[in-house]
């Protein structure tokens, strides 16, 4: 303590007294023994003249001398720390009344106690000594040490009593004003300590050591400048710990002056209260580094006090957050705010640190929690706040942001204080552009219709209007879109948006659709002409154009519009190749029809109208009386295209001109092998009855009565029935009338299982079903024709099976068909579908190498569309993923990112940031994770999973801070997502394992 050095070196002086009074009458040559005991006593050999002093107790006769040879023993047993001793001092009081040394013995053994620096000890007996009687020579040092005695065991109360009786002592009056300003400065009356101090200011030995507490007084005080002055006077002369003490009140007397240069060397020469800093002291130093600027340092030193709960820790996450915002580390500065504003110790704080972290939550999302559930819960806690308009604003442009349409319609239908007139327009917009997408065209045109009544923004007014004809297109209301994009086309803003450039040519499509050919060509040529860079779209308004000039038999302007699409080249070059060839044939140009056709086949070898055009090669032969050439062609068709739906025309087609020829025998064989092989088609019908004329002719009507016996397709005596009941099923199924469509049909199947149009029916019926959403009812009719060789509905029931059994997941049942439908598909979308769904079945069942292959056959088709592209990246990231291919992986995401929306873009955003991990560049990984916070809320199990990629970049960045903090809240806050919480333990469990580590790693002492 540090009284108890000063003590010790003031009071030398007048602690050191004689012990003994001058020799009485027994120091005769008779008391040899003891005179020799006193002698050993002095020269302080305790044990003995102990031993002596007790021999001449037990032979003298003399009182006197007993008495004394018992305090002596008594006197030496207390300095040899003996057992019992403090007893025989008892007992010599209490049997030797009469005794020169019974007054001052108790006096002897608490000064000896005294000199030793035994202040409990000595207190116990200066106790004992004062019932004892003591001289007013002796009182005023008893009142001195006692009141020591007193004051260095703290009991402050009683030792102000003893010292203020000596405070007027010429010897002992400064050392007791000395101690009682102590104990006022310890009371913290400072007042009364300065008055003592001040009277004792003359003794030099005191003075030197009064600085120090004039100075900590004055700086509690409040009195900094007088604080300042005294400690730095007291700093040359000061020991090492007062030397901190007094760094500490400069340093903080210039921080509470707002001197922040000036207290910055002072708070950092502070060494801490018993070696260690406290929260507070970590904060000053904070502090003064944010106010001067040097953000990075501040940070380091409010990291050391955020764990605490006080308002000194609310009050260093908030500036903490303050450093990160000025740093530009926005996700750090949101961590720091949200621990700010969770404390209550200084309401103030609490509401700016709320407003920080709401607007943070905004600015770069929130992986922890909803942005608007962030944004309402400002505006719940601090409903009267001055920044509630800003609040409101940022709340429903956040769900606007975040694409929450379904909320911020909500929140703006329940109070539309929340935003204006114009805000609700937009909100309306992009909701009911939203649900375009999910294909709810109904509801999505009643918000668009909304958005329209707005008429505030004219872009957004303008852009309403185009989706909503959208809508009436999509939903076969092709009057109504007409009218829509019509509209559209004469609003003010329609100039200025992205939808204008194209709406010439989805005007054309609603006019196509309404078989209006004039004005579709008109729209579709506008819209050709000035197309731009949409190459794409371009060629599809040429084909278009053409089609709508075939239609309308202006073949050569059609032909124009083919060539446009031929010379581009790429998709649908094919498709106009082959148009343009039979466009010749409808202006008496056959010998050009027939080159065309026969050009197109080497051209486009792998088209998929390529049997289309052999097999109107050989009709065009045929007719052109070039029978052999068109027989030929027919049989290539059939052995290049053997599940073309064109093989059992062309079969029946060859029967058909041997027939015609005469040739009989040959014809009849073909027309058996259209029934053989094509039974139940249209085309087998038809060969049958050609072949009875064949019969009959020949007079065999025996033979073709037994032939038709085993064709089970065939009831020759209910053919009128069988016309009849198909009839009026089919009626029913023109009529989209569903219920009695479906009864009808499985009417005529029972009655005719096997009937001439039993192919036929089976898929009108598989048709109705599915509309009535029976799609496994429907499974077995389009898996019946789609097994139906040549059928005309062949390719249709094939993408229906595949598309069925997709639906339940039964993707090795879907696989077969999409094979099938991949080789004998004529339009070109069902080879993508069939391409497409073969590559995600095979990821699905693990088979990385099949799925791989199908991604790159559909990137490497021309013309396919941004969806397609997105899955076929998002197969060969994730089969690359599964491969260990980490390589190609990060290229696919790569392209995924380019193309991809909602949990895809997300996905492929979170590999963006785990490749930048890997990569090292965590600062890059960091911003890719929080641009998944932003603007991509909805997919928490991804936001989940990129906040544990964050925390590892923040440890790599040794912030262990920020990443033990990420992860303690992802294991809080994700729990419905165990496999990334388990992840988030587990890097947990790394990191404070490797902080344990680095914490027993001796390291330099601290500077401060």
């Amino acid at each position: 303590m540090r009284a108890l050095r000063y003590v010790l070196v003031s009071l030398s002086f007048f602690l050191v007294s004689p012990l003994f009074s001058q020799q009485s009458r027994i120091y005769t040559y008779d008391g040899r023994e003891y005179q020799e005991a006193v002698e050993l006593y002095n020269n302080r050999q305790y044990q003995a003249a102990q031993n002596l002093f007790i021999k001449v107790m037990d032979h003298t006769d003399d009182p006197e001398m007993e008495a004394n040879a018992a305090y002596y023993r008594a006197s030496a047993g207390i300095r040899l720390n003996q057992l019992g001793a403090d007893k025989l001092m008892e007992d010599f009081v209490d049997q030797y009344p009469t005794s020169v040394k019974r007054n001052s013995a108790f006096m002897d053994v608490a000064d000896y106690y005294f000199d030793q620096g035994k202040y409990p000890l000595a207190l116990r007996w200066y106790n004992r000594a004062e019932g004892q009687g003591i001289n007013r020579s002796d009182r005023e040092e008893y009142n001195f040490k006692k009141g020591y005695c007193l004051f260095v065991t703290r009991k402050y109360a009683d030792a102000r009593k003893y010292l203020e009786r000596v405070s007027a002592s010429p010897k002992f009056g400064s050392q007791a004003k000395y101690y009682i300003g102590y104990m006022a400065y310890q009371s913290d009356d400072y007042n009364q300590a300065n008055q003592y101090f001040d009277q004792v200011a003359a003794n030099p030995e005191l003075n030197a050591n009064l600085s120090y507490y004039k100075a900590d007084m004055n700086f509690k005080l409040g009195n900094f400048d007088k604080a300042i002055a005294l400690a730095k006077e007291q700093l040359p002369t000061a020991d090492r710990k007062e030397i901190s003490q007094l760094n500490k009140i400069i340093g903080e007397s210039y921080f509470n002056k707002g001197l922040y240069e000036s207290a910055l060397p002072y708070l950092k020469a502070y060494k801490g209260s018993r070696g260690q800093w406290s929260l507070t002291d970590y904060y000053q130093l904070g502090y003064v580094y944010y106010k001067q600027g040097r953000y990075e340092e501040a940070i380091a030193e409010f990291n050391k006090i955020v764990n605490g709960a006080n308002g000194v820790a609310q009050n260093g996450y908030y500036h903490l957050g303050e450093c990160y915002l000025r740093t530009g580390r926005k996700q750090e500065a949101l961590n720091a705010f949200r621990n700010a504003a969770q404390m209550d110790f200084s309401p103030a704080i609490t509401k700016d640190a709320w407003l920080n972290y709401s607007r943070l939550s905004y600015d770069i999302g929130n992986p922890y929690e909803s942005v608007p559930g962030v944004l309402t819960a400002y505006l719940e806690q601090f409903p009267d706040s001055e920044h509630r308009e800003e609040v409101r604003t940022l709340l429903v442009d956040s769900y606007i942001t975040s694409r929450n349409y379904v909320a911020a319609m909500e929140l703006l239908q329940k109070n539309r204080a929340y935003g204006s007139k114009e805000v609700y327009q937009k909100v309306a917009f992009y909701y009911g552009l939203e649900l375009f997408t999910q294909e709810e065209y109904t509801k999505a045109a009643s918000y668009l219709e909304e958005a329209i009544d707005g008429s505030l923004d004219q872009g957004i007014t303008a852009r309403a209007t185009f989706w909503k004809a959208e809508c009436d297109y999509l939903e076969q209301n092709y009057p109504g879109a007409v009218i829509g994009f019509k509209q559209f086309k004469m609003l003010p803003g329609a100039r200025n948006t992205p939808e204008y450039a194209e709406v010439d040519y989805h005007l054309g499509y609603a006019y196509f659709n309404q078989k209006d050919y004039p004005n579709a060509a008109a729209n579709f040529k506008t819209f050709a002409d000035q197309a731009g860079n949409a190459k794409e779209l371009q060629k599809d308004a040429w084909l278009r154009l053409g089609d709508s000039r075939f239609v309308n038999r202006d073949y050569w302007p059609a032909m124009e519009a083919y060539n446009k699409v031929i010379a581009a080249g790429g998709k649908g070059a094919d498709y106009a190749a082959y148009q343009k060839a039979v466009s010749y044939g409808f202006v008496d140009r056959t010998e050009n029809k027939i080159s065309s056709l026969t050009e197109f086949v080497t051209r486009y070898p792998n088209s998929t109208l390529k049997d289309d055009a052999l097999y109107e090669l050989g009709n065009t032969y045929i007719n052109n009386n070039s029978e052999t050439s068109g027989v030929e062609a027919y049989r290539r068709m059939v052995r290049e295209y053997p599940m073309s739906s064109l093989v059992p025309k062309a079969i029946l087609k060859e029967g058909l001109v041997y027939y015609n020829k005469g040739d009989n025998q040959k014809a009849l064989e073909r027309f058996k092998t259209v029934v053989n092989n094509h039974g139940g088609s249209e085309e087998a019908m038809q060969a049958v009855a050609t072949a009875k004329l064949i019969y009959v002719d020949e007079g065999r009507v025996n033979e073709y009565a037994q032939w038709v016996k085993g064709i089970d397709f065939v009831e020759v005596t209910n053919e009128e029935l069988d016309r009849a009941s198909f009839e009026s099923a089919e009626r029913h199924y023109i009529e989209k009338n569903g219920s009695r469509a479906i009864r009808s049909l499985r009417a005529y199947l029972d009655q005719f299982p096997k009937g001439i149009y039993h192919i036929k029916a089976h898929y009108y019926l598989a048709e109705m079903l599915y509309a009535e959403n029976d799609h496994e009812g429907a499974l077995g009719h389009y898996e019946f024709v789609a097994n139906a060789g040549g059928a005309v509905y062949n390719e249709q029931s094939l993408s229906r099976v595949a598309d069925i059994y997709l639906e339940q997941r039964a993707f090795e049942q879907a696989i077969p068909f999409l094979e099938r439908l991949e080789t004998e598909a004529n339009y070109e979308q069902n080879i993508l579908f069939a391409g497409s769904n073969l590559m995600k079945a095979f990821y699905e069942l693990k088979q990385y190498d099949k799925a791989l292959a199908y991604a790159g056959k559909m990137l490497d088709a021309p013309g396919i569309d941004d969806r397609i592209k997105g899955d076929a990246w998002v197969v060969i990231a994730r089969s690359a993923m599964e491969t260990g291919d980490e390589t190609r992986a990060k290229e696919a995401y790569e392209q995924v990112g380019k193309v991809a929306t909602g949990a895809l873009a997300a996905e492929a955003l979170y590999f963006n940031a785990y490749f930048l991990n890997k990569e090292g560049d965590y600062e890059g990984s960091n911003s890719a994770a929080q641009k998944l916070a932003k603007d991509y809320a909805a997919y928490r199990e991804t936001g989940a999973k990129g906040l544990v990629l964050m925390a590892r970049n923040f440890y790599a960045l040794d912030d262990a801070f920020q990443a033990t903090y990420i992860l303690e809240n992802v294991i809080k806050n994700f729990e419905q997502y165990p496999d990334v919480v388990a992840d988030a333990k587990l890097e947990l469990e790394k990191i404070n394992a490797q902080e344990t580590i680095k914490n027993q790693t001796p390291e330099a002492p601290d500077q401060k």
